[in-house]
């Protein structure tokens, strides 16, 4: 029995595909900039759920749009699309900015283990059934037309906001703007008319006139597109809740007549300084400046399963040190261990028990740490704890040790070494961590052990 903490009802729920395969979408990322660590958690719950799914012999059927177009810098419809906007900044076509970014984004999952999706799909390939989609809307009466676009109007549907258990929602549509010409701020575009006299870089015909999508027209029309006018499971950020989720079950339940999706599932935030990560601050922190500061991207994985995805994650040097010293503990068990092991049904079927109660990974990974310290045999622990990796993905199956040198370190190379071990001591983490750079820039690995740190010359 899977549960799964519903956001539309605010409750868990026992989960039961309506046919014998889940359908499932996920809001994937708008390609205008590099993908920071925030967002990169919102994947990788619905990475886990979709291991947890298959591991309980669901097969899922998971769909994953790129917002390449139509995403404004004010959720309340006014500013620039970001595409434009990243194109400014970089000196290159939108087109070409949403293609690297994308391509970035790609890179990102596989660093992550992330399984692919079943289908990415753009919003630029798919503008014939947006403007289907909102041609319907408008037979239907739900729509109306300003100087700058065709909008939804919010109050032709039933508890718009209260939609689906979402009524203590905070509706944000048009609170930080003047609604201009809309008839009500929870009203939201869903065709945008190009300005007067401007030639956008990303425009296309329409029956009302030149111009782009709405950002959130885009996913309710691939969503029907590829899985139907009901899905299973609906995947995002919490951040999504007020304004982009609440404006797809409006304009897809009010097309449909039919619920959009039955489970909505969103992991929180990531914090760093008590403070959400975010792109719109400047200074965010990407899977690159994880590597770039000796991690592995599956450090990071490790990290994220050690906090229940609906609850808000502190991330800081030291508890990714942490994670990253518990994962190479797995790694030494996997690599160290004899092969010819038999599975701990005990244990296994403790931990598949855990995340099958709507994802409780850190409670998972507490029944791992207890068979790991236990007596049983190393081969059995090791035969267990891959068949729990096939849920966790942290790839151990994969790893290989890392070899190491024994020759004496150069006097510099220990110096350096002796620096970081005093700046840890006295929790100078920053200073830790640009020792632990300059020594890997000059070939040699850090390793933090139980028994203390490793330093040693990479071959």
């Amino acid at each position: 029995m899977i549960t799964l903490y519903n956001t539309l009802t605010r409750q868990k729920e026992i989960f039961t595909p309506l046919k014998k395969v889940v359908t499932m979408y996920s809001c994937g990322p708008t390609v205008y900039h590099d993908v920071h660590i925030g967002n990169h958690r919102s994947f990788l719950i619905a990475d886990l759920l979709k291991r947890t799914l298959l591991a309980n012999k669901l097969p899922v059927k998971h769909i994953m749009n790129i917002t390449d177009v139509g995403h404004l810098t004010d959720d309340g419809d006014a500013g620039q699309d970001k595409l434009e906007v990243g194109a400014a900044r970089e000196n290159k076509t939108a087109w070409e900015v949403a293609r690297h970014y994308e391509a970035g984004f790609k890179k990102d999952l596989k660093a992550l283990n992330i399984i692919r999706p079943k289908k990415f799909t753009r919003a630029t390939e798919n503008i014939k059934i947006q403007i289907a989609l909102v041609k319907k809307l408008e037979a239907l009466g739900h729509t109306y037309r300003t100087s700058d676009g065709i909008y939804f109007d919010s109050t032709t549907i039933e508890n718009y906001g209260a939609l689906a258990g979402l009524q203590h929602v905070d509706l944000q549509a048009g609170s930080r703007i003047s609604i201009g010409e809309k008839k009500h701020e929870t009203d939201f575009a869903l065709w945008k008319f190009s300005p007067a006299g401007t030639k956008r870089q990303m425009e296309w015909k329409s029956p009302w006139g030149v111009g782009f999508p709405g950002w959130h027209i885009e996913c309710s029309a691939m969503a029907m597109k590829y899985l139907g006018e009901t899905i299973d499971i609906h995947t995002g950020g919490i951040d999504l809740i007020p304004v982009h989720h609440t404006n797809e079950i409006a304009q897809s339940e009010a097309a449909s007549g039919k619920q959009f999706a039955r489970f909505w599932m969103h992991s929180a935030f990531v914090l760093e300084h008590d403070q959400k990560i975010s792109k719109s601050k400047g200074d965010f922190k990407t899977l690159q400046w994880i590597t770039d500061h000796g991690f592995s991207p599956l450090d990071y994985r490790y990290l994220t399963l050690q906090t229940h995805y609906r609850k808000e994650l502190n991330f800081t040097l030291e508890g990714l040190e942490g994670a990253r010293r518990a994962r190479q503990q797995f790694v030494a068990l996997v690599t160290g261990a004899p092969k010819r092991g038999m599975i701990l049904p005990t244990v296994y079927a403790d931990f598949l028990s855990a995340l099958t109660d709507d994802l409780n990974a850190p409670r998972g990974l507490g029944i791992l740490w207890d068979m790991i310290h236990s007596d049983a045999a190393p081969a059995d622990k090791r035969a267990t704890l891959l068949l729990a990796d096939k849920i966790l993905g942290l790839n151990l199956a994969k790893e290989k040790r890392l070899k190491l040198t024994t020759t004496k370190l150069p006097k510099e190379i220990a110096k350096l070494a002796e620096q970081r071990v005093i700046a840890r001591e006295t929790k100078d983490w920053a200073g830790a961590d640009h020792l632990r750079t300059e020594l890997l820039a000059r070939g040699y690995s850090v390793t933090d052990t139980p028994e203390g740190q490793v330093v040693a010359r990479m071959i």
